[in-house]
């Protein structure tokens, strides 16, 4: 009878035990969560950019384009000094499937020319934003920033709002092309230059550009360098998916009575622009 009572006692106490273990959970009770509250549910991260890498940014022109963007290299006899104008400067970057750059500057008899030439391939570190996303936010403020004029009226509009609009339209197209430049005068005196009295076709103005990459502008602005003559830079930025691209030529004529002609300029890197786009997207 002790034996048996002594038995009993045992299966008592590992009972207590093994109740003690479980935390006190009722039977068929949830599990401890593991994950401090986490409900199992995550938001889905924002989808990675097209471009995973760059081109090479000195590479990206080919000799037939520098040849017209930068005439001087023809006149180069030097056949060493031909080839390393060809082959331009590649910007410091310490990550180029980042950013990669290239300038080339090249002296003729008529002019210097510059050339130079961005890649930016934009990465958003916020899981809620994508490469797009963040790069379309850079776009904008760098289009901002160009401080873009609003759209004129283009000379046929002119025309057809007043017929005196056809005298002014005259002028500018016996003047120089470019723009910021200025007119001559009708009487026969010579011309000074005047903020005021310049007119700028209205499809030569810095402006958006409809038919390059996703979004682009245009910016063209004249000034006076170092010296009298008169220097014209003409940039264009295009934005394709997750890479911004940045191309800025600039001319300043050899003597200080000529002005840089801004048509011209715009249409060399417009094709550059185009041919990029096109390589991108390929």
């Amino acid at each position: 009878m002790q034996r048996k009572a002594y038995v009993s006692g045992a299966a008592v106490l590992l009972a207590a035990v093994l109740a003690g273990c479980t935390g006190g959970s009722g039977v068929g009770g949830p599990a401890p969560d593991s994950k401090g509250g986490d409900t199992g549910t995550t938001a889905a991260a924002a989808q990675p950019g097209k471009y995973r890498t760059l081109p090479e940014a000195c590479g990206a022109a080919d000799r037939d384009t520098l040849d017209t963007l930068l005439p001087g290299i023809q006149e180069t006899t030097d056949e060493t000094q031909q080839e390393k104008a060809y082959a331009g400067e590649a910007t410091l970057t310490y990550d180029t499937d980042r950013r990669d750059g290239c300038d080339w500057k090249v002296a003729s008899a008529a002019a210097t020319d510059h050339l130079s030439l961005d890649f930016e391939r934009v990465v958003s570190y916020d899981n809620t934003v994508s490469d797009e996303a963040k790069a379309e936010e850079l776009y904008a403020t760098r289009q901002t920033a160009a401080d873009l004029p609003e759209p004129a009226a283009s000379a046929s509009d002119e025309a057809t709002a007043s017929p005196s609009a056809g005298a002014g339209a005259g002028a500018t197209a016996d003047g120089d092309n470019g723009a910021g430049t200025e007119t001559g005068d009708p009487s026969g005196a010579p011309s000074t230059p005047s903020a005021s009295a310049s007119r700028t076709p209205a499809d030569l103005q810095p402006r958006v550009l409809d038919d390059l990459g996703d979004e682009a502008f245009l910016d063209d602005k004249l000034s006076t360098g170092s010296s009298t003559a008169q220097q014209r830079t003409v940039t264009v930025v295009f934005r394709t998916s997750n890479v911004i691209v940045r191309i800025e030529y600039s001319e300043q004529p050899t003597a200080s009575t000529d002005a840089p002609d801004s048509k011209e300029m715009q249409d060399r890197v417009q094709k550059l622009a185009q041919e990029l786009a096109s390589r991108l997207n390929g």
